[in-house]
């Protein structure tokens, strides 16, 4: 079994967001817009351009999906983090400093007691990351 996070963005946003996870990411990006879904199928509501699904898929099989919310009342994402571990330290804080880049960092990416690296932000999207170096050995 997996879990695979799926973000919904009340903002309009989420076209954006996967395009800048992407960049940070790399990966299959996949968008769906609302306009591509069958007229009876889309999202009551919203926009042609509003995004029905999106999705980045990772070599190993890591998944990141979500969409646009037209229901949705515009605030944070609460009580929830995206987690991203990765054994090589470098390309950790790179992703990190990428994610944070005009968000807000609740804890820069420093060695702790549990990983060589690891720092939480809210990225501009006001999606919450917690970044990670993880062992390579664990298993």
């Amino acid at each position: 079994m997996t879990f695979h996070p799926y973000l919904f963005f009340s903002g309009g946003t989420c076209r954006e967001a996967f395009t800048r996870y992407h960049e940070v990411f790399g990966g299959d990006l996949e968008i769906m817009s609302n306009a591509d879904a069958p007229e009876d199928a889309r999202m009551p509501g919203a926009a042609d351009e509003a995004v029905m699904h999106a999705a980045i898929t990772l070599p190993g099989g890591a998944l990141l999906m979500g969409s646009d919310d037209p229901t949705g009342d515009g605030g944070a994402m609460k009580g929830v983090a995206v987690h991203f571990g990765i054994t090589d330290d470098v390309e950790a804080k790179r992703i990190f400093e990428a994610l944070s880049e005009g968000g807000e960092v609740q804890m820069p990416f420093e060695a702790t007691f549990w990983s060589k690296g690891f720092g939480s932000c809210v990225d501009r999207y006001g999606v919450p990351w917690m970044v990670s170096v993880e062992d390579a050995s664990a298993g």
